[in-house]
């Protein structure tokens, strides 16, 4: 009998901290054993800002994740949202005499190309292939299996702060768990909610978070674009805050309950109750007043993502448009909004193709934390724990399985 295959994704976030454990069925299928949702302390911006505070939340998610799953968690596939992100273009090149090319040779390829120098206070987070040429032969996205003498691949190097990731690493380890890889925010979104077209034809995944808003933008299968921008929904929080003048709490409450993000859309005879500061009785607020705060909001953030779109220069090359998630997505008008503004197809896109305890996490505020889990899958078919790069892959005798492993090693880390 096929021993079973248990991932864990822990995705720290600015306002939650999701555990979550998964048995992978036929191969890439999830069942949701655990799940430990906690609210978050100690970080801002998805940075961290209290590690003892932090890490408690962390422990208290694990704990509730370990108790409803029955699994004692060691190590775990954990989120970066963090604001220090940069990225860049290199090459490599091997030889490869004339032989068949095999996925070790791919590996060289791109240990070459990230052979570039790195500030000491940055990290490599994933190296991502973009291409390869061989022989002179280019845009060749799988080159496994195909004969030539030299082989070139152009990668995709994300780095980060590397006192952002220690942190984490520290926070994670005192919560008593190792950090087995680290996912930039929208990747590991996209894997929960992009599908195969919108990653061929050219896609903008945009996870709006409490803290930040992640931007990946995928073309021809691969990843060409990503960074994470330092706004979010609890700005939105902030400003209803200081425009009608209630406590942050009450004020997440009122965007939940009778927020929207287009004030055309809202009638002018439209009410609702609400207690200020300084008040013992509830006062009746127009809703135009709470959506004209809002809208301003909503608006600046989706130019910054329009903004960040044309700065990567692919906004052209986007025809399946844009792929909204993360909470702020849930906000009603946000997909109108974003329609309006970035001048493209957009949907609002929550986590699918799972089974098992999915009631609290089937939807758009819990894809980063799905998407953690199938970059799990990729771990443990390919026996990876290190973060550099997996090794070759186990010998299966499941032709599907292997099929699926290049699928995932062609456009995820490789």
């Amino acid at each position: 009998m096929e021993e079973e295959t248990i991932v864990v994704g822990l995705d720290v976030g600015t306002s939650k901290v999701c555990t979550l454990v998964a048995r992978v069925e036929n191969g890439a299928n999830l069942r949701i054993l655990g799940v430990g949702i906690e609210p978050t302390q100690g970080l801002r911006k998805g940075t961290v800002t209290d590690i003892n505070a932090a890490s408690e939340s962390i422990a208290r998610s694990i704990e509730k994740a370990e108790r409803t799953s029955g699994f004692e968690i060691n190590s775990a596939i954990v989120n970066l949202a963090g604001t220090q992100v940069s990225s860049t273009i290199s090459k490599g090149a091997v030889g490869i005499s004339g032989r068949v090319i095999d996925q070790e040779d791919v590996y060289r390829a791109l240990d070459s190309a990230q052979a570039i120098a790195v500030p000491h206070n940055r990290e490599i987070v994933h190296v991502i292939q973009r291409g390869f040429n061989i022989d002179g032969q280019e845009d060749i996205s799988q080159p496994v299996g195909m004969h030539g003498y030299r082989m070139e691949v152009e990668a995709h190097i994300i780095t980060s702060a590397a006192s952002t990731m220690e942190n984490m690493r520290q926070c994670v380890s005192m919560a008593g768990i190792d950090v087995t890889q680290f996912v930039l925010n929208p990747l590991a979104a996209s894997e929960a909610i992009l599908s195969e077209t919108e990653r061929e034809m050219g896609a903008a995944v945009v996870d709006l978070g409490a803290g930040t808003t992640g931007v990946a933008i995928y073309i021809k299968g691969d990843v060409f674009h990503a960074n994470v921008l330092s706004v979010g929904g609890n700005y939105i929080t902030s400003d209803i805050a200081q425009g009608l003048r209630l406590p942050l709490d009450i004020a997440e409450e009122v965007k939940l309950h009778h927020g929207y993000a287009l004030l055309d859309d809202i009638a002018e005879d439209d009410y609702f109750n609400i207690v200020a500061f300084g008040s013992e009785q509830s006062t009746k607020v127009a809703r135009t007043e709470l959506v004209n705060i809002i809208e301003a909001r909503a608006e600046e953030i989706m130019m910054m993502v329009q903004k960040e779109i044309k700065r990567s220069g692919y906004d052209s090359m986007l025809p399946a448009g844009v792929v909204l998630t993360g909470g702020g997505a849930q906000l009603p008008g946000m997909r109108d909004l974003a329609t309006k503004i970035l001048n493209l197809p957009v949907r609002v896109a929550k986590p699918e193709k799972m089974v098992g305890l999915t009631d609290q996490i089937s939807s758009p505020a819990y894809a980063t934390s799905v998407g953690l889990l199938n970059w799990g899958i990729l771990f443990s078919e390919t026996n990876q724990i290190a973060p550099e790069r997996p090794g070759k892959s186990r010998q299966s005798s499941s032709r599907s399985k292997a099929d699926g492993l290049r699928e995932w090693l062609n456009r995820l880390l490789p």
